[in-house]
């Protein structure tokens, strides 16, 4: 059985409460969501600080590898939050 998992191309948003970046996605038509740590995001793509602007900047511009690992986890979990971890991309790239 196959999912089908869409992400937006929007500019995804910063939670200061969690550092991380917030991202939409649909799995299946279903609204869904995903975030990156800062930790993450500094650790395997090159984020200089924990500001919004540096983890944006690393995270555009590591998209398409994060959306891989993201839609990794959908596939395997079926939930329709997620939240990647340096570890996700410790063991996938």
């Amino acid at each position: 059985m196959t999912i089908e998992i869409v992400f937006a191309k929007a500019i995804p948003s910063y939670c200061p409460a969690d550092l991380c970046l917030e991202c939409a996605a649909s799995v299946d038509g279903v609204p869904a969501s995903y975030a990156i740590t800062a930790e993450a995001l500094e650790d395997h793509f090159g984020a200089r600080s924990h500001q919004p602007d540096d983890l944006i900047q690393a995270f555009e511009g590591h998209r398409e590898d994060i959306e891989c690992v993201a839609r990794q986890l959908f596939e395997i979990t079926a939930a329709h939050h997620i939240v990647l971890h340096s570890g996700h991309f410790r063991f996938a790239l």
